[in-house]
């Protein structure tokens, strides 16, 4: 199935509710722009110099959401016109876009990255780390960052009933940090959960925001 059959395909087959972030890393611009001229206008990139390439290349509408570990001294390349970073693992982080965003006039969206894997190697927090960040002075004096929510990935596994578990787990951490502090902030409504291979069971555990790839470009070059 070609780019433009595995959008369509896609937009068929998931609810009204759920975003795709179509994970367009290592793929080239034309790919890029085949899928754009498809309708899908949010990409998705992790890894800051090959972001700022592709979006010096692209049209302007495209929402860019930078969905890999972030290092602080990268922020400022990708402040001027990122939309969306699904990664904050740190008050640090969160911290050094804020002040970045704050340069640039801006307001960026984010996502507390929490660690729900089994894998050590991925990132992330867990909900006492995320409680503390949220709590601190320091957050609440952010103005130029804006909480949306929440991401994490699942184990890489072929048990389902283990990334059920987990995206489970995620969909618990965010009702419970939006009932204790976001009860009244509209913005914060994103779960982010859910890649190629496992999406369908992200959905069903709430899902809004979903990362495909090789589903739509198939496999990276």
């Amino acid at each position: 199935m070609n780019i433009v059959d595995s959008i369509k395909s896609l937009r068929l087959a998931i609810p009204e509710r759920v975003v795709i972030v179509a994970v367009s890393k290592t793929q080239p611009v034309s790919a890029i722009l085949e899928a754009y001229h498809a309708g899908q206008r949010i990409f998705g990139e992790n890894k800051v110099q090959e972001l700022v390439m592709k979006h010096s290349q692209l049209p302007p509408d495209i929402e860019w959401h930078f969905i890999g570990h972030l290092q602080t001294n990268k922020v400022r390349y990708i402040a001027p016109f990122i939309d969306f970073i699904h990664s904050i693992d740190s008050l640090k982080l969160l911290t050094e876009i804020n002040r970045e965003a704050l340069k640039n006039h801006r307001i960026i969206d984010c996502l507390l990255q929490f660690h729900i894997a089994r894998e050590e190697t991925k990132f992330g927090l867990n909900l006492t780390e995320a409680k503390t960040l949220i709590e601190s002075e320091i957050f609440r004096q952010l103005k130029n960052i804006r909480m949306a929510g929440v991401m994490g990935m699942s184990s890489f596994s072929e048990d389902s009933e283990l990334v059920r578990k987990e995206f489970k787990s995620l969909r618990d951490y965010f009702l419970e940090l939006k009932s204790t502090y976001f009860s009244q902030d509209v913005f914060f409504k994103h779960l982010s959960m859910g890649m190629s291979g496992d999406y369908t069971i992200a959905i069903e555990e709430g899902s809004s925001l979903i990362r495909l790839g090789t589903i739509i470009f198939g496999n990276r070059p």
